[in-house]
C-alpha cells in the first residue's frame, strides 16, 4: 500500500512538472500593489507624505472626511464641519451679506478668509491670490468629499499666505455605474430651504459628475433675505492608466439683502434688530478649470492645472455715513430716501500650475522630488461712489459718474521645489524653496472731496521663500514633526483704496513678511485614538491694520490704515479623540467617542505704538469639544464651542464711537445634529446654537455694516437624502 502511494505521488509530481514546463511562458509576475489611504478616526486625520506631486511630510496637516460628520451641511455650518481644527477662528457673517463664513488660524484675520489660500480640487477659487484674496464662493458641503488643511508651511508649494491652505475636494463619479442620482432636501428656521441634486456616472473611458444647489432664506434678522444657486459640472477622460484629462465648471448666482450693522447699545437692546432695509449685494462667480495628469512610470507624475475665473461683486446700499446708529429714513423735505451708493467690481484671472514629482534612489533610501511653477495674470476693475436710486429694491443703476474708477492688475511667476530626503527608515528631512515674482499696477482716478486724483503706478517685487520640515516616525502612524517656512503678504487692492467716509490710508504702506514654525507630535492608534498636538510660532512683520486717530486741526476721529507694527503669534494647538467602545472592542459595530480641539493663542504686537497690545480679532482660547455616538444606521454629535474675547482694532479699547473699534466678548455655542441611514436613504436633523446665545464675531466700519454684525441665534433643520 505504501509503495502504491509513493508511485502515485511520483507520477503526479512528474505530470505537474511537465505541465509547468509547458506553460512556463504563460506564467506572469504580477506588479506589486501598494494600497494607500488617509488614516482617520471618525473622519479626522492627516495627509500622506506625498500625493499628486505635492509633499506634505514634516508639515502640520489635517483631513476632514465630510460625509462622516453630523453637521448642518445645508447652510455650510463652519463650526460643525471645520470646528475640530485646533485654533480655527470663524467670522460668522454668512447671514449679513456674505455667502460663506471666513476662517483663519493662529490669530490671523478671518474676514472672508483673506489670510488663507482657498482652493477647490487643487485650484484657487478666490478672486486673486495676491490682489484680492477674498472668498465669496465655496462649494456646498453636500458636494464635498473631504477638506484638506495645511498650516503656514503651505507657502512653499501653494503661495505666500501666512494662514496656509484650505482645499475643498469635491465628490466624483461613482465607480462602475453608468448613472447615479442623489437628492437632498432640507428645511429649517428663518425660512430656510435647501435643495441639492447631483448626477454622476461613467462609461468606458469617460466619467462625469455635476450638481445644482438652490438655497433660500428669509434670514435671522429683518432685511436679510437671500437666495443662491450653486452649480458644478465635470467631465473626465481617461485614455489609459497613464493619463487623464478633465474639464470643470463652477458657478454661483445669488441675491442677498444686507441688514447692516449695529452699535453696541443697539446690540444690547435687540441683537436681531436692523436699521437698514435698502442694502443689496450680488456676487456671480464663474470658474473654468482644466486638469491634465500624466504618469509616465510608477515613480513619476506630471500635472497641469489651468483655471480661468470671471466674476463680479456689485452692491447698492445706504453707506456708512453717520455710523451704525444712523437711521435710513425718508427726508421730509423731499418725501424720499437719500440716494444710495452703488459699487461694482469685475474680476478676471487666469492661472496655470505645472507640477512634477518623482521618486528616486539616493543611496539605500528612496527620495522624492516635487517641483513646479505657477504662472498667473489677474485684472480687477473697481467702480465706486456711483449715486444710485432713492428706492428700496435691488437697482444698480446710477446717475452721474463714478467717484472712483480704478483698474488693478497682478502678474505672478513662481517656480518652486521641495524634496523629501529619507535617512534610514524613520527620519525625513524636507527642504524647499519658492521664488516669487510679482508685478502690480494701479491705473485710474478717485475723488477726494472736490479734487480728482489720477493714479498711474506699478510696483515690481522679487523675493525668495525658503523652508525646511523634519519628521521622525516611531511607528507607521506615530511621528514627531517640525517645520519653519517664510511667508509674505503684499499690499492688496483693498488696502490701497479708501474704506470709509472718514477713513485715511498711509501713503507709505509696505508689504508684510515673516515666517511660520511648528513642532508637534501625532499618532493614530488602531480605530480608537487620534492625537495631534503642536506648538507654533508665527512672526508677522509690517502688519497692516486699522487704528483710530484724531485730526489735530478739527478734533474729529478717523480710521487710519497703516503698517501698525510687528506682531508675534505663538501658542498650542491640540486635538484628541478617543473612541471608548472601539477601545473596549475593536470589532464593535458601535462607537462612542469624545473629542477635544483646543488652542491657546498669544498674539501681540512687539513694536510700535501698540507694543504689548493684543492683535485684533485674535482670541486667546478656542475650545471645541464633543461626543459622537454611532452604529450601523444612526449617528449623533453634540458639540460645545467656546471662543475667547478679542478686540476690533490695535488700540484694544472696549468702547468707542467708531464701529471698527471695541470689545468682542467671548461666547459659547452648543450644536446638536443626528443622522439615520438605511440602505440608500438617510434622514438628518439638528439644532444650531442650542442655548440661543446672542453674540457677534466681527466689527466693521463698512460693508456689510457699519457696526457689529450679529451671529445667528437658535435654529433648527431637518431633511432627507436619497441615492438612486
Amino acid at each position: 500500500m505504501k509503495i502504491k502511494i509513493i508511485v502515485v505521488a511520483a507520477i503526479s509530481l512528474l505530470l505537474f512538472s511537465k505541465g509547468m514546463a509547458q506553460h512556463k511562458d504563460s506564467v506572469k509576475t504580477l506588479k506589486e500593489i501598494i494600497v494607500k489611504g488617509y488614516k482617520t478616526v471618525n473622519g479626522v486625520g492627516h495627509l500622506l507624505e506625498s500625493e499628486d506631486g505635492i509633499i506634505y511630510a514634516g508639515k502640520k496637516t489635517e483631513v476632514i472626511v465630510v460625509d462622516s460628520l453630523d453637521a448642518n451641511k445645508a447652510i455650510n455650518n463652519t463650526r460643525q464641519i471645520l470646528g475640530r481644527i485646533p485654533g480655527l477662528n470663524i467670522v460668522e457673517t454668512e447671514s449679513s451679506g456674505f455667502t460663506a463664513n471666513g476662517i483663519a488660524t493662529r490669530g490671523l484675520n478671518p474676514t472672508q478668509s483673506i489670510e488663507m489660500n482657498t482652493r477647490q480640487n487643487g485650484y484657487n477659487i478666490s478672486a486673486e491670490v495676491y490682489g484680492y484674496n477674498e472668498a465669496y464662493y465655496i462649494p456646498p458641503m453636500e458636494a464635498v468629499k473631504r477638506i484638506e488643511l495645511i498650516r503656514g508651511a503651505a507657502s512653499l508649494q501653494f503661495g505666500a499666505q501666512f494662514g496656509g491652505l484650505v482645499n475643498y475636494i469635491l465628490e466624483e463619479a461613482p465607480k462602475n455605474k453608468p448613472f447615479q442620482f442623489t437628492t437632498s432636501q432640507t428645511s429649517g428656521s428663518f425660512g430656510m430651504f435647501n435643495s441639492f441634486n447631483s448626477i454622476g456616472g461613467n462609461y468606458k473611458k469617460w466619467s462625469y459628475y455635476g450638481f445644482l444647489q438652490y438655497r433660500n432664506m428669509d434670514g435671522y434678522r429683518p432685511n436679510s433675505q437671500q437666495w443662491q444657486l450653486s452649480g458644478f459640472g465635470k467631465v473626465k477622460y481617461t485614455p489609459s492608466d497613464k493619463m487623464n484629462i478633465d474639464l470643470e465648471y463652477s458657478l454661483l448666482r445669488n441675491k442677498i439683502q444686507m441688514p447692516g450693522g449695529l452699535s453696541d447699545s443697539l446690540f444690547k437692546i435687540n441683537p436681531k434688530a436692523s436699521i437698514r432695509a435698502r442694502n443689496w449685494l450680488k456676487s456671480p462667480w464663474n470658474i473654468l478649470a482644466n486638469t491634465i495628469n500624466l504618469t509616465p512610470n510608477d515613480n513619476t507624475t506630471i500635472g497641469f492645472k489651468t483655471t480661468y475665473l470671471f466674476s463680479n461683486r456689485s452692491l447698492v446700499w445706504r453707506n456708512e455715513d453717520g455710523g451704525a446708529s444712523a437711521l435710513d429714513t425718508i427726508d421730509p423735505a423731499t418725501n424720499q430716501f437719500v440716494p444710495r451708493e452703488v459699487e461694482s467690481e469685475d474680476m478676471r484671472s487666469i492661472a496655470t500650475e505645472a507640477r512634477f514629482s518623482t521618486n528616486y534612489k539616493l543611496g539605500k533610501n528612496e527620495a522624492t522630488l516635487a517641483a513646479g511653477i505657477r504662472l498667473s495674470y489677474a485684472s480687477f476693475k473697481r467702480l465706486e461712489g456711483g449715486e444710485g436710486t432713492t428706492g428700496s429694491d435691488f437697482d444698480l443703476s446710477i446717475t452721474g459718474v463714478w467717484e472712483t474708477n480704478m483698474n488693478f492688475s497682478t502678474t505672478n511667476v513662481a517656480p518652486f521645489v521641495e524634496n523629501i530626503f529619507r535617512i534610514g527608515k524613520r527620519f525625513i528631512v524636507t527642504p524647499g524653496m519658492r521664488l516669487e515674482f510679482l508685478k502690480s499696477t494701479a491705473i485710474g482716478y478717485s475723488f477726494d472731496e472736490d479734487y480728482k486724483i489720477i493714479t498711474d503706478k506699478s510696483k515690481t517685487r522679487k523675493f525668495v521663500l525658503t523652508g525646511i520640515g523634519v519628521e521622525y516616525k516611531t511607528k507607521p502612524n506615530t511621528a514627531f514633526y517640525g517645520n519653519i517656512s517664510q511667508a509674505y503678504r503684499p499690499i492688496d487692492y483693498n488696502q490701497q483704496q479708501p474704506f470709509g467716509v472718514d477713513a485715511k490710508i498711509d501713503p507709505n504702506l509696505k508689504d508684510a513678511f515673516g515666517f511660520n514654525s511648528d513642532l508637534g507630535f501625532r499618532t493614530i492608534v488602531s480605530n480608537y485614538l487620534n492625537v495631534d498636538a503642536s506648538w507654533f510660532y508665527l512672526a508677522y512683520n509690517n502688519r497692516i491694520g486699522v487704528v483710530l486717530k484724531t485730526d489735530p486741526s478739527t478734533g474729529e476721529e478717523y480710521a487710519y490704515r497703516t503698517n501698525i507694527a510687528n506682531s508675534v503669534h505663538k501658542g498650542l494647538e491640540a486635538y484628541i479623540e478617543f473612541n471608548i467602545l472601539k477601545y473596549l472592542n475593536k470589532h464593535s459595530k458601535q462607537g462612542l467617542s469624545v473629542f477635544n480641539s483646543l488652542s491657546f493663542i498669544d498674539a501681540k504686537y512687539t513694536s510700535g505704538e501698540f507694543k504689548g497690545n493684543r492683535v485684533e480679532a485674535a482670541p486667546n482660547i478656542i475650545e471645541r469639544a464633543g461626543v459622537v455616538y454611532s452604529n450601523r444606521n444612526f449617528s449623533s454629535t453634540f458639540q460645545f464651542n467656546y471662543t475667547g474675547d478679542s478686540f476690533g482694532d490695535a488700540t484694544n479699547v472696549k468702547i468707542r464711537d467708531n464701529p471698527v473699534a471695541g470689545y468682542i466678548p467671548a461666547y459659547t455655542v452648543l450644536d446638536l445634529s443626528a443622522t439615520y441611514k438605511i440602505n440608500n436613504f438617510s434622514i438628518k436633523c439638528g439644532v444650531n446654537n442650542l442655548a440661543d446665545q446672542s453674540y457677534f464675531t466681527r466689527r466693521t466700519d463698512e460693508y456689510p455694516g457699519p457696526g457689529i454684525i450679529p451671529a445667528v441665534g437658535r435654529s433648527f433643520y431637518a431633511g432627507f437624502t436619497a441615492k438612486f
